[in-house]
């Protein structure tokens, strides 16, 4: 008898994250609002680990938009000297836990010395096949599609949906499943504006060095109750899921 029940989401290929909430957090025990960032380098270490563990493939977050250039300029400064800080001390873990890291984003306003950490980073984990971790970083969706369409450009190729799509700055990698937000806000704030045409949203209330286990897997839960249907209906899903449990 075939069931007329569908079965579970798996377990999310590809998970993009708004890690939001540092300077929140930080704010609320009366701390610089830098002090949130570093925690939420903790709690990014905890979500990579958790998300391997859990079988997903591909794990992206949003560390610094290119609107963030627009903070004050103390947390800014901040902001780069945790990063060449955070993958000095990361990135030895990370090869151990056999993850392979990539930054996303324009580079070219970046000081020599951050970059060059970046592709350090880039290359002691490229044989990693674990996890893959894209960080988003002096990065923002509309940049990204103007990116893709002005390098099709340039090589005189037809703009169509499949050649922007493979000219994205993570063409090579499949469209996120899930996106979450932490923070409390429900926006994606520019992020994979191209790549999330089909994402199921999930909104969470925890500040991001809050964000633990508990809450990775309150996401994981909620994404399973989702019917992802691509502009079909139901009875369309359904009958799919028919055929391939008859066949």
């Amino acid at each position: 008898m075939k069931s007329s029940v569908l079965a579970p989401a798996p377990v999310p290929h590809h998970i993009a994250i708004v890690m939001d909430g540092n300077g929140r957090w930080a704010t609320r025990r009366f701390l610089p609002r830098v002090a949130g960032h570093k925690f939420g380098v903790d709690a990014l270490r905890r979500c990579v680990r958790s998300c391997a563990a859990r079988g997903v493939a591909v794990l992206t977050v949003f560390a610094f938009s290119s609107e963030n250039w627009n903070r004050p300029r103390e947390e800014v400064s901040g902001l780069m000297e945790l990063l060449v800080v955070a993958l000095s001390r990361e990135v030895p873990q990370l090869v151990k836990d056999g993850v392979c890291l990539r930054f996303v984003g324009e580079r070219s306003g970046l000081s020599a010395s951050v970059n060059a950490g970046l592709v350090r980073a880039e290359e002691s984990t490229e044989s990693n096949t674990r996890l893959r971790l894209n960080v988003c970083f002096n990065y923002g969706g509309r940049w990204d599609i103007a990116q893709a369409a002005r390098r099709l450009a340039e090589r005189g190729e037809e703009i169509t949906e499949a050649s922007l799509g493979a000219a994205m700055q993570m063409g090579d990698f499949p469209d996120p499943d899930l996106i979450i937000r932490t923070g409390g806000e429900q926006r994606i704030s520019n992020f994979l504006l191209w790549q999330a045409a089909y994402s199921e949203l999930y909104f969470s209330d925890k500040l991001w060095p809050d964000f633990d286990d508990e809450a990775l897997d309150s996401a994981l839960a909620a994404f399973r109750r989702r019917e992802r249907r691509y502009g079909k209906t139901s009875e369309q899903i359904l009958a799919r899921s028919d055929s391939q449990q008859a066949a």
